[in-house]
């Protein structure tokens, strides 16, 4: 095992006294080619271009001497401390970190961030950090090659999303872009880059908070998920009941990195608080007033939620792939539709026991497996003076089924 490993960050700046000090005693320095061009390597000192992390971090294991590693900026955010600290290496570590890239690019874009979320798609699935951004209003993208500004781009190009994109931080080429989503996959980028991720409404004027990443307090009643119905607007359109909301989320099991369709969206209840998880979502609804509460409502809790106004299935086509799906209305077809998109989770809220059969039989020839439950509630209501009564709700069949 190595005697000593120090793991430096490298921002651009000058290095620091404690950097410099454990360079100049390293035998063995390891780091990409870019960190190891920038920064003096003693004579002699072993040089490792770091191409696959587990094959460097195993032979500085096995080195015997002083071994040094540069990484970008703070490399303990998102970095090479995480690989290095597995107990397989054996390695202890000493860390000299500098500026994040993250808070470079803040930085830059002369913008607050302690409100914004933070993600990496480098050497990751690009899809669960675009439907991050599609869930909240400021995101920093950690990109690689292959998922870089203009393919987050692509995949963003049907929400409104400004980017700044952040090149080559702390270099002679630095540079930093601000453009339309739409607009930046038709250029081509240096790596590495972060991009931040603007929506429509970026927190960034509202006091500070108590807890980073989170959003402040929104008004209304937003402790808890199946809220009552009267929490959202509705007048003129369906809401999903509370006890078949909460019954249906639990099932769907949003969190972020998912993306949701509700089809039949009705006012939006249920989308609402499937965003309240971080998922992002997509509502579906035909109903012109329909859509319309949706929106009032993603506002008056805070949450980002897309709307498309059409009949299922002829708009599921242009969607991307859904995490999980929610179907309030729309037949059998829309239940195919759904499942052959291959969601992790399909659920329904059937009220026809005709339907029941149908739609258990087309989930399962899907390739999932079907469980249900029928939900027949009673709410406590006055019955004049200090009396109260159970009024029966319509019962409701919630059929879920996971893929197999």
């Amino acid at each position: 095992m190595a005697d000593r490993v120090t793991v430096i960050g490298w921002d651009g700046a000058p290095l620091s006294a404690a950097a410099r000090t454990a360079l100049g005693s390293a035998t063995l320095v390891a780091g990409g080619a870019r960190h190891l061009d920038a920064v003096p390597l003693p004579d002699g000192a072993e040089r490792v271009v770091m191409g696959n992390v587990h094959v460097a971090a195993r032979r500085i294991s096995e080195h015997r001497g002083s071994a040094v590693v540069v990484a970008s900026g703070d490399p303990g955010f998102f970095g090479i401390v995480r690989i290095l600290r597995r107990p397989e290496y054996g390695l202890e570590l000493e860390i000299v970190p500098a500026v994040s890239s993250v808070a470079h690019a803040f930085a830059r874009a002369a913008m607050p961030w302690d409100d914004a979320k933070v993600v990496s798609a480098h050497g990751r699935e690009l899809r669960r950090a675009v439907n991050v951004c599609r869930a909240y209003g400021k995101v920093a993208v950690l990109t690689g090659p292959g998922s870089g500004p203009a393919e987050l781009g692509l995949m963003l190009r049907d929400v409104p999303r400004t980017f700044v994109v952040c090149e080559n931080l702390g270099t002679d080429q630095e540079e930093v872009t601000m453009l339309a989503a739409d607009m930046a996959a038709d250029r081509t980028w240096s790596d590495p880059n972060v991009v931040i991720v603007v929506g429509p409404n970026p927190v960034t004027s509202a006091p500070a908070g108590w807890i980073a990443g989170q959003r402040p307090t929104f008004p209304g009643p937003v402790r808890g998920w199946g809220l009552p119905d009267d929490a959202y607007d509705s007048a003129g359109a369906a809401v999903t009941r509370a006890d078949v909301r909460a019954a249906a989320l639990a099932r769907l099991g949003p969190r972020p990195g998912d993306l949701v369709w509700d089809i039949g969206a009705g006012s939006g209840a249920l989308s609402v608080e499937a965003a309240r998880h971080g998922a992002a979502v997509i509502a579906v609804d035909r109903d012109p007033v329909g859509c319309e509460h949706i929106q009032a409502n993603a506002a008056r809790y805070g949450v980002e939620v897309q709307v498309v106004a059409g009949t299922a299935p002829d708009t599921l086509s242009r969607l991307p792939d859904p995490d999980t799906v929610f179907i309030g209305g729309g037949g059998l077809e829309v239940v195919a539709a759904c499942a052959a998109r291959r969601p992790e989770r399909v659920v329904t809220a059937l009220k026809a026991l005709e339907s029941v059969g149908a739609v258990h039989h087309a989930l399962t020839g899907a390739g999932y497996e079907v469980s249900g439950t029928l939900l027949q509630s009673s709410r406590l209501v006055p019955a004049g003076g200090q009396a109260h009564r159970l009024a029966p709700d319509e019962p409701v069949f919630v059929l879920w089924g996971e893929r197999l």
